[in-house]
């Protein structure tokens, strides 16, 4: 996955985001329901801003960037801050 297709992918997480506050605010889902889907959709974010941060930083140092790869959801999300 490249920068472009790590980038198409944030942006359509957040869109989504978006559309399920939405969805919630004119009360099409439950607030569980929006909860649930957020985790998920914050996790995969996490996961791609991961993925872009290593792959810049690969090509900073003159490292191949697409040798790198998405860590699991519970590495990303167990990082220290």
């Amino acid at each position: 996955m490249d920068d472009n297709s790590v980038l198409t992918r944030i942006r359509g997480l957040v869109e989504e985001e978006h559309e399920l506050r939405q969805q919630l605010g004119q009360g099409e889902i439950s607030s569980a329901d929006e909860h649930a889907r957020l985790k998920s959709l914050e996790e995969a974010l996490d996961q791609c801003w991961d993925l872009l941060r290593r792959r810049r930083a690969a090509r900073d140092v003159g490292n191949d960037p697409d040798a790198e790869r998405a860590h699991s959801v519970s590495e990303v999300e167990n990082y220290i801050q």
